[in-house]
């Protein structure tokens, strides 16, 4: 199978890890994975299946796409490294820490993937359980439903099942799987609608936040985690996240905050809070805790 190919050559400093980082769920995900070279994404286009393989060199990026998706991945390619991403506005000098932070990550970009399955779904499955619980979760089912990667991919590699195959998904496998009733049933009300769900990953913000809204058992969060991936949101923040407004707190004024603290902190980028939040994710900066680390029955409970 010969790849199609492309070089894309952006006009400003693009990192493939820091870029990419929100797209994956974890190293075991079979739809994203990273070798020397760069990195491979898995994916379904409206034509078909594809993998993409991305690598750095020389102030571009490499692309080459396989499968009969192929011509719709490498097209995707710009907007998938943040040819759409505007920082317009953004004034990193409002505070010293965004200040050293956006200086040190020049390479950082807002990805837009312009698909919402695949971000909608692995978010879904982590509504109220641990990451390592969600993570699997999605490695699981992606494994058993997902067809394989087409071309050379590395060995293992899966692309995320589309609507229709996710409808076909039997009760047995989601409880093997580590996923209760609540959530199952909320991804099967997404694959209910899931082809004019992906089609919206072509729409305004507005109206793309609109139909995902529609959905019982989607709500802020959900939304906000999706969209900052499909549609590359640059003011999306993941109000109830469990440890995000501890680590803006502990960025910002070096202590914890809840979710209004969060948000009081970052007005002053509106327009541009998620691009805040990413730096302060990029640099990997986490918050003192607390007490015994919580079970997992403990964390369900919250």
């Amino acid at each position: 199978m010969e790849p199609i190919r492309t070089r894309y050559e952006p006009h400003r400093e693009v990192s493939l890890r820091l870029t990419l980082a929100p797209l994956g769920q974890g190293s075991t995900d079979p739809t994203l994975q990273r070798d020397a070279g760069g990195a491979w994404l898995t994916m379904a286009t409206a034509a078909g299946a594809a993998s993409l393989h991305l690598v750095s060199r020389a102030g571009g990026v490499d692309a080459a796409a396989w499968g009969p998706g192929a011509e719709l991945a490498i097209a995707g390619v710009p907007a998938l490294l943040g040819s759409d991403d505007d920082d317009t506005g953004f004034e990193p000098a409002l505070h010293p820490l965004v200040a050293e932070l956006h200086h040190r990550t020049p390479g950082l970009r807002l990805t837009r993937a312009a698909r919402i399955l695949p971000f909608l779904i692995p978010t879904v499955l982590a509504q109220k359980v641990t990451g390592i619980e969600a993570k699997r979760a999605w490695r699981e089912l992606v494994r058993r439903h997902g067809e394989p990667a087409p071309g050379p991919a590395p060995l293992g590699m899966r692309v995320a099942p589309p609507a229709g195959v996710w409808r076909r998904v039997p009760s047995w496998e989601w409880h093997r799987a580590g996923v209760g009733p609540q959530r199952s049933d909320t991804v099967m009300r997404i694959a209910a609608v899931g082809e004019s769900l992906e089609r919206a990953a072509a729409d305004a913000l507005a109206d793309a936040e609109r139909k995902l809204r529609s959905i019982p058992g989607i709500g802020g969060w959900t939304v906000a985690e999706t969209l900052q991936r499909s549609h590359g949101d640059p003011d999306a923040v993941s109000v109830g996240d469990l440890h995000l407004c501890k680590r803006v707190g502990t960025a910002l004024v070096g202590h914890r905050v809840d979710d209004d603290g969060m948000l009081e902190l970052l007005e002053p980028w509106r327009g541009q809070r998620q691009r805040v939040v990413r730096l302060i994710e990029a640099a990997g900066i986490g918050y003192e805790r607390h007490g015994p680390r919580m079970t997992i029955p403990e964390h369900r409970a919250r």
